[in-house]
Protein backbone atom coordinates (compact mmCIF):
# COMPACT_ATOMS: atom_id res chain seq x y z
CA UNK A 1 0.00 0.00 0.00
CA UNK A 2 1.27 3.53 -0.51
CA UNK A 3 2.48 5.46 2.25
CA UNK A 4 1.72 9.03 3.03
CA UNK A 5 3.61 11.22 5.34
CA UNK A 6 2.12 14.30 6.77
CA UNK A 7 3.76 16.57 9.33
CA UNK A 8 1.59 19.00 12.11
CA UNK A 9 -1.44 16.45 11.79
CA UNK A 10 -2.83 17.26 15.18
CA UNK A 11 -5.46 19.61 13.79
CA UNK A 12 -6.42 22.05 10.92
CA UNK A 13 -4.94 20.86 7.21
CA UNK A 14 -2.70 17.84 8.45
CA UNK A 15 -5.17 15.99 10.27
CA UNK A 16 -7.90 16.94 7.67
CA UNK A 17 -4.85 15.23 4.53
CA UNK A 18 -3.98 12.30 6.81
CA UNK A 19 -8.27 11.50 6.69
CA UNK A 20 -8.39 12.14 2.93
CA UNK A 21 -5.64 9.70 2.14
CA UNK A 22 -6.66 6.98 4.60
CA UNK A 23 -10.04 7.15 2.57
CA UNK A 24 -8.19 6.70 -0.44
CA UNK A 25 -6.26 3.77 0.26
CA UNK A 26 -3.47 4.81 2.21
CA UNK A 27 -1.64 4.14 5.38
CA UNK A 28 -0.18 7.66 7.13
CA UNK A 29 2.46 8.21 9.13
CA UNK A 30 1.35 11.36 11.38
CA UNK A 31 3.65 13.11 13.15
CA UNK A 32 3.22 16.76 15.81
CA UNK A 33 3.87 17.90 19.06
CA UNK A 34 0.16 16.25 21.19
CA UNK A 35 0.41 12.94 21.84
CA UNK A 36 -2.85 12.68 22.66
CA UNK A 37 -4.48 13.91 19.39
CA UNK A 38 -2.10 12.04 17.32
CA UNK A 39 -3.05 8.91 18.72
CA UNK A 40 -6.85 9.78 18.38
CA UNK A 41 -6.12 10.47 14.87
CA UNK A 42 -4.69 7.24 14.44
CA UNK A 43 -6.97 5.81 15.69
CA UNK A 44 -10.26 7.03 13.71
CA UNK A 45 -8.14 6.23 10.52
CA UNK A 46 -8.29 2.44 11.70
CA UNK A 47 -11.69 2.34 12.57
CA UNK A 48 -13.15 4.95 9.66
CA UNK A 49 -11.02 3.82 6.96
CA UNK A 50 -9.10 0.45 8.02
CA UNK A 51 -5.92 1.59 7.20
CA UNK A 52 -2.86 1.75 9.15
CA UNK A 53 -1.54 4.85 10.39
CA UNK A 54 1.72 5.39 12.42
CA UNK A 55 1.83 8.43 15.22
CA UNK A 56 5.21 10.22 15.79
CA UNK A 57 5.27 12.73 18.58
CA UNK A 58 8.38 15.16 18.04
CA UNK A 59 9.00 18.62 17.66
CA UNK A 60 9.91 18.79 13.66
CA UNK A 61 11.65 22.55 15.17
CA UNK A 62 14.20 19.50 16.64
CA UNK A 63 16.93 18.59 13.95
CA UNK A 64 17.89 15.37 15.73
CA UNK A 65 14.11 14.21 16.57
CA UNK A 66 13.71 15.00 12.30
CA UNK A 67 16.67 12.85 11.36
CA UNK A 68 15.97 10.32 14.05
CA UNK A 69 11.77 9.23 13.78
CA UNK A 70 12.92 8.51 9.73
CA UNK A 71 16.19 6.61 10.23
CA UNK A 72 13.79 4.55 13.42
CA UNK A 73 11.22 3.92 11.30
CA UNK A 74 10.24 0.15 11.16
CA UNK A 75 10.84 -1.27 8.19
CA UNK A 76 7.17 -1.48 6.47
CA UNK A 77 6.96 1.98 6.80
CA UNK A 78 10.34 3.31 5.52
CA UNK A 79 9.17 3.38 1.63
CA UNK A 80 7.27 7.08 1.77
CA UNK A 81 5.43 7.86 -1.62
CA UNK A 82 4.11 11.22 -0.70
CA UNK A 83 5.71 14.11 2.06
CA UNK A 84 3.33 16.76 3.27
CA UNK A 85 5.10 19.50 4.84
CA UNK A 86 2.21 21.02 6.29
CA UNK A 87 3.43 21.80 9.90
CA UNK A 88 3.81 25.51 10.38
CA UNK A 89 1.78 28.66 11.20
CA UNK A 90 1.73 32.32 12.29
CA UNK A 91 2.49 34.01 15.61
CA UNK A 92 1.99 37.48 16.12
CA UNK A 93 0.11 40.27 13.70
CA UNK A 94 2.27 43.18 14.67
CA UNK A 95 3.87 46.19 12.85
CA UNK A 96 7.87 44.96 12.22
CA UNK A 97 9.23 47.39 14.89
CA UNK A 98 7.02 46.05 17.14
CA UNK A 99 7.04 42.20 16.41
CA UNK A 100 8.23 39.80 18.79
CA UNK A 101 11.51 38.34 17.92
CA UNK A 102 10.71 34.68 19.50
CA UNK A 103 7.31 35.16 16.98
CA UNK A 104 10.07 35.57 14.41
CA UNK A 105 11.98 32.69 15.33
CA UNK A 106 9.30 29.84 15.92
CA UNK A 107 7.90 31.14 12.37
CA UNK A 108 10.95 30.63 10.48
CA UNK A 109 11.93 27.48 13.17
CA UNK A 110 8.33 25.73 11.93
CA UNK A 111 7.61 26.95 8.73
CA UNK A 112 11.08 26.94 7.27
CA UNK A 113 13.93 24.63 8.70
CA UNK A 114 11.38 22.31 10.02
CA UNK A 115 10.22 21.32 6.38
CA UNK A 116 14.29 21.61 5.42
CA UNK A 117 15.04 18.98 8.12
CA UNK A 118 11.67 16.65 7.42
CA UNK A 119 12.60 17.10 3.53
CA UNK A 120 16.32 16.26 3.54
CA UNK A 121 15.43 12.88 6.14
CA UNK A 122 13.44 11.62 3.72
CA UNK A 123 14.28 12.20 -0.30
CA UNK A 124 17.15 9.72 0.34
CA UNK A 125 14.55 7.08 -0.01
CA UNK A 126 12.81 8.37 -3.27
CA UNK A 127 16.58 9.23 -4.95
CA UNK A 128 17.27 5.76 -4.47
CA UNK A 129 13.88 4.48 -6.05
CA UNK A 130 13.64 7.60 -8.10
CA UNK A 131 9.86 7.98 -7.42
CA UNK A 132 8.18 10.51 -4.81
CA UNK A 133 6.20 13.44 -4.24
CA UNK A 134 7.00 16.52 -1.78
CA UNK A 135 4.22 18.74 -1.27
CA UNK A 136 5.05 21.99 0.59
CA UNK A 137 1.91 23.84 2.32
CA UNK A 138 2.75 27.56 1.74
CA UNK A 139 0.14 30.33 1.67
CA UNK A 140 -0.42 33.24 -0.56
CA UNK A 141 1.43 35.51 2.41
CA UNK A 142 4.65 33.95 0.39
CA UNK A 143 3.59 35.67 -2.96
CA UNK A 144 2.64 38.98 -1.17
CA UNK A 145 3.65 41.21 1.29
CA UNK A 146 0.79 42.51 3.81
CA UNK A 147 0.40 44.94 6.64
CA UNK A 148 1.53 43.41 10.25
CA UNK A 149 2.76 40.20 8.13
CA UNK A 150 6.48 40.84 8.26
CA UNK A 151 7.56 37.47 10.06
CA UNK A 152 5.00 35.21 8.48
CA UNK A 153 5.54 37.19 5.20
CA UNK A 154 9.28 36.33 5.26
CA UNK A 155 8.82 32.44 5.77
CA UNK A 156 6.24 31.85 3.44
CA UNK A 157 7.96 33.85 0.86
CA UNK A 158 10.95 31.00 1.69
CA UNK A 159 9.17 28.32 1.67
CA UNK A 160 7.53 29.18 -1.71
CA UNK A 161 11.61 29.84 -2.76
CA UNK A 162 12.71 26.63 -1.25
CA UNK A 163 10.23 24.48 -3.25
CA UNK A 164 11.36 26.14 -6.63
CA UNK A 165 14.35 25.68 -6.07
CA UNK A 166 13.67 22.05 -4.85
CA UNK A 167 11.41 21.36 -7.46
CA UNK A 168 14.58 22.11 -9.81
CA UNK A 169 17.30 20.25 -8.11
CA UNK A 170 15.55 16.86 -7.97
CA UNK A 171 14.37 16.94 -11.61
CA UNK A 172 17.51 14.14 -12.21
CA UNK A 173 15.24 11.62 -9.54
CA UNK A 174 12.01 12.18 -11.09
CA UNK A 175 10.75 13.61 -7.68
CA UNK A 176 7.40 15.86 -7.84
CA UNK A 177 7.90 19.25 -5.86
CA UNK A 178 4.05 20.54 -5.29
CA UNK A 179 4.29 23.94 -3.58
CA UNK A 180 0.21 24.99 -2.50
CA UNK A 181 -0.34 28.09 -1.00
CA UNK A 182 -3.69 28.41 0.60
CA UNK A 183 -5.56 32.01 1.42
CA UNK A 184 -8.39 32.10 4.41
CA UNK A 185 -9.19 28.84 5.73
CA UNK A 186 -10.76 28.78 8.74
CA UNK A 187 -8.76 26.43 11.17
CA UNK A 188 -7.25 27.03 14.10
CA UNK A 189 -4.68 29.05 12.70
CA UNK A 190 -5.60 32.65 13.69
CA UNK A 191 -6.56 31.51 17.22
CA UNK A 192 -2.78 30.37 17.51
CA UNK A 193 -1.79 33.73 15.77
CA UNK A 194 -3.63 35.89 17.89
CA UNK A 195 -2.71 33.72 20.83
CA UNK A 196 -5.94 32.40 21.91
CA UNK A 197 -8.09 35.68 21.46
CA UNK A 198 -11.57 34.00 20.13
CA UNK A 199 -12.66 37.65 19.45
CA UNK A 200 -9.48 38.58 16.77
CA UNK A 201 -9.56 35.13 15.38
CA UNK A 202 -13.25 34.94 14.71
CA UNK A 203 -12.80 38.84 13.08
CA UNK A 204 -10.62 37.28 10.29
CA UNK A 205 -13.19 35.37 9.12
CA UNK A 206 -16.30 37.46 9.67
CA UNK A 207 -18.69 38.35 6.50
CA UNK A 208 -17.79 35.71 3.87
CA UNK A 209 -17.28 32.27 3.70
CA UNK A 210 -13.39 30.96 4.54
CA UNK A 211 -12.18 27.70 2.99
CA UNK A 212 -12.09 24.67 5.04
CA UNK A 213 -9.86 22.50 5.94
CA UNK A 214 -11.34 19.55 4.29
CA UNK A 215 -11.12 21.53 1.01
CA UNK A 216 -7.51 21.71 1.23
CA UNK A 217 -7.25 18.26 1.63
CA UNK A 218 -9.55 17.50 -1.64
CA UNK A 219 -6.93 20.12 -3.27
CA UNK A 220 -3.49 18.40 -1.40
CA UNK A 221 -5.15 15.16 -3.07
CA UNK A 222 -5.97 16.22 -6.33
CA UNK A 223 -2.51 16.98 -7.02
CA UNK A 224 -0.97 13.82 -5.72
CA UNK A 225 -3.30 11.69 -8.05
CA UNK A 226 -2.53 13.15 -11.53
CA UNK A 227 -0.30 10.54 -13.62
CA UNK A 228 3.26 10.10 -13.03
CA UNK A 229 4.50 12.13 -15.66
CA UNK A 230 2.38 15.37 -14.52
CA UNK A 231 3.25 17.48 -11.51
CA UNK A 232 1.69 20.68 -10.54
CA UNK A 233 4.85 23.09 -9.38
CA UNK A 234 2.77 25.68 -7.54
CA UNK A 235 -1.42 26.06 -6.52
CA UNK A 236 -2.67 28.89 -5.30
CA UNK A 237 -6.38 28.76 -4.01
CA UNK A 238 -8.22 30.89 -2.06
CA UNK A 239 -12.11 31.09 -1.35
CA UNK A 240 -14.36 33.30 -3.79
CA UNK A 241 -15.03 36.30 -1.64
CA UNK A 242 -10.65 36.67 -1.51
CA UNK A 243 -8.42 37.90 -4.42
CA UNK A 244 -4.97 38.83 -2.63
CA UNK A 245 -3.66 38.53 0.85
CA UNK A 246 -5.46 41.91 1.63
CA UNK A 247 -8.75 42.07 -1.00
CA UNK A 248 -11.35 40.08 0.70
CA UNK A 249 -15.16 41.26 -0.28
CA UNK A 250 -16.89 40.82 3.08
CA UNK A 251 -20.88 41.59 3.34
CA UNK A 252 -22.30 43.68 6.53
Amino acid sequence: MPILLVTGATSGFGKAIALRFAKEGYDIIITGRRKDRLESLAADIQKQFGRKALPLCFDIRNREACFEAIENLPAEWKDIDILVNNAGGAWGRDRFDAADLDDWETMLDTNVKGLMYMTKAVIPGMIEKKKGHIINMGSIAGSEVYEFGNGYNAAKFAVNAFSKSMRIDLLPYNIKVTHIAPGAAETEFSLVRFKGDEAKAAAIYAGYTPMTADDIADIVYYTASLPSHVCINHLEVTPTAQASSYYVFKNG
